[in-house]
């Protein structure tokens, strides 16, 4: 209780913070990043680099209410088709683009729904990608699959085309909560999806469940966390929800009345952590599970863990291209983000051009912060040694830049010989920790907890 007490005065239950997904955070992202700058960015990859590579697809055949994602609801496949020409177009425009060798160690389609995509599609854009970025020797191609929008067809289009990691959202199997959240997905679907996923040779399985959502408590969740563990995926997500209407208009559809406050999130959070860690996953930062052997558990325990757009990851190649609409890339000198509206994408793209709309060049200590900032999402620590070894910092500069956040979050965030580290206690203060750093004007996010 007496820790709950700190927590709470510290912020725990009251801060709107990011996720930190990237820093600067895509808030802060301005139209100072244009296509000439991508296009620079592009050329300046040494060649025969590793990169990774993202591919949006911003369509659902439904729309879920609780979801805060760049998507749009279709009922027919034509604004589909038409889209993937246009990917197709804008490959051809990163051929032109990319130095020799360049192939990719790292391949996600997310979205939106990517599933929904016909087989015979799938295949004729993955050999489009492919012709552009070969995946390299030993590279993970990941798709994000709906166990309602897929079948034996598709799922044996991206076996054949080389995905070995399925990427799975469950968010929660109750019945009452998927109706509120206008999300149905039966436990029998999902299982029946994992089976045939794996019946298909593909070894590594991800998926993601929420906590915080409406009516959910600790049985409901409890329930959930278990069924979802009979499935026994390699690593798992435990996302807070998100509740941001003010972004996301059809969350307006979710009665606010039935979510829970923010001490009954943090012991629903705890209840399906528990759970997770009896049936022997390692803890993964502040929300992630993997078993011992996964690559991201490997990561974790060799000091590799990373983060970015999807959360936590083991991918250290140092740019991350990002195709479609309102996808972000990440290059050692900033971000680059597409235009978030299809139709503003596909103009800028079918007129010859990338459709870069907005980004961050990084300047001054951005880098720095950063760093920090993912050292404490990853690590729980900042070593002091690192910081003066890769950005020349000096014994009094990372003093004076820790002394006050290590006064503030007294006895959370601790001073020792090798720098900063957070004790397990207060792990859930991570993220407000985390926005101490931040030197960019809040905006305005989703709940620390």
């Amino acid at each position: 209780m007496e820790s709950t007490t700190q927590l709470a005065r510290l912020g725990l239950f009251d801060a709107r913070v990011p996720r930190y997904t990237s820093y600067p955070t895509a808030p802060q992202f301005r139209n100072d990043v244009s296509a000439e700058t991508f296009r620079d960015w592009l050329g300046a990859i040494p060649p025969g680099s590793r990169i990774s590579l993202y591919l949006h697809v911003p369509f659902c055949r439904r729309l879920c209410w609780f979801c805060a994602c760049r998507t749009q609801g279709t009922s027919t496949d034509a604004p589909v088709l038409s889209y993937v020409e246009t990917l197709k177009a804008e490959l051809r425009l990163l051929r032109a683009a990319l130095p020799e060798g360049v192939t990719a160690a790292r391949l996600h389609w997310g979205g939106g729904t990517p599933t929904l995509l016909p087989a015979p599609v799938m295949r004729d854009l993955a050999a489009a990608i492919f012709d552009v970025v070969p995946l390299a020797e030993g590279a993970e191609f990941s798709v994000e699959i709906d166990p309602n929008e897929i079948d034996a067809p598709r799922l044996d289009a991206l076996a054949e085309v080389g995905m070995n990691r399925a990427s799975i959202g469950v968010q929660d199997f109750d019945a009452e909560i998927q109706a509120t959240i206008g999300r149905n997905q039966s436990f029998e679907v999902t299982r029946d999806a994992v089976e045939a996923i794996r019946a298909r040779g593909i070894g590594s399985l991800n998926a993601d469940i929420l906590y915080g959502l409406p009516h959910q408590n600790r049985a409901r969740i409890g329930d959930s966390v278990q069924k979802l563990l009979s499935l026994s995926p390699d690593r798992v997500a435990l996302y807070g929800y998100a509740h941001v209407p003010w972004m996301a208009r059809r969350q307006q559809l979710i009665p606010s009345e039935a979510l829970p406050i923010a001490e009954e999130r943090l012991d629903l959070f705890e209840t399906a952590r528990r759970l997770f860690l009896w049936d022997g996953y390692d803890e993964i930062g502040i929300d992630h599970f993997a078993r011992p052997d996964d690559g991201l558990a490997v990561a974790a325990r060799e000091g590799r863990l990373r983060r970015n757009f999807q959360g936590y990851t083991d991918d250290v190649a140092p740019v991350l291209v990002g195709l479609g609409a309102s996808s972000i890339s990440r290059f050692p000198q900033g971000y680059a983000q597409m235009n978030a509206a299809t139709s503003g994408w596909a103009k800028a793209v079918q007129a010859g051009q990338f459709a870069t709309a907005r980004g961050h060049a990084f300047r001054g200590e951005d880098l720095l912060r950063a760093r920090i900032i993912e050292a404490l999402m990853c690590d729980f620590r900042v070593r002091s040694g690192e910081l003066m070894r890769d950005f020349g910092l000096t014994a009094a500069a990372f003093d004076a830049l820790i002394g006050p956040v290590v006064a503030r979050f007294d006895p959370f965030l601790v001073l020792d010989a090798e720098g900063v580290f957070i004790p397990p206690e207060g792990r859930p203060l991570t993220r407000v920790i985390a926005a101490a750093f931040d030197a960019y004007a809040p905006a305005q996010h989703s709940a620390a907890i």
